[in-house]
């Protein structure tokens, strides 16, 4: 996670759970002068349209008042879906057994990118296992991570 990341996540979290939500993540994107920053919010009671509407104010209030990013940014406020977004290795530890796509910011035994088997976490890493292999992923290399989900 990048510092710029850390950094909202500590300011927004408090907002957010005061609204009775869990901050699952948040996805910053910087591309030039087009700024992205999607929050995800969850509860045991699922989100609605209508807790991603108060949560988006309660942050924009405090995105207006901090002012963390420079110039003008989207922000968008969602649940995390059925396709849910890891994060934390909290987070992948309550998917183990679930169906996950990995990918990574470098390549690792010749890929960067594996669809598989959530099997657990073991000394920090993410194990995956792949068409009957066990790949121990490191989390610090994780670029982005989502549940796939079965229907």
């Amino acid at each position: 996670m990048s510092n710029k990341t850390v950094k909202l996540e500590e300011l927004l979290r408090p907002g957010v759970e005061a609204l009775g939500y869990e901050l699952w993540g948040l996805d910053y994107q910087s591309h030039g002068r087009h700024t992205m920053l999607r929050v995800y919010i969850d509860s045991e009671k699922g989100i609605g349209v209508d807790d991603c509407a108060k949560a988006s104010h309660q942050i924009s209030g405090v995105m207006d008042v901090e002012d963390p990013i420079a110039g003008e940014y989207n922000l968008e406020v969602s649940s995390p879906g059925m396709d849910r977004p890891l994060f934390t290795l909290a987070q992948f530890e309550q998917y183990v057994g679930s169906d996950v796509s990995v990918r990574l910011r470098t390549s690792f035994e010749g890929r960067r990118k594996f669809l598989g088997r959530l099997m657990g976490i073991e000394d920090g890493d993410v194990v995956v296992m792949v068409e009957e292999h066990d790949y121990l992923l490191p989390f610090d290399q994780i670029d982005k991570a989502n549940v796939v989900p079965r229907f």
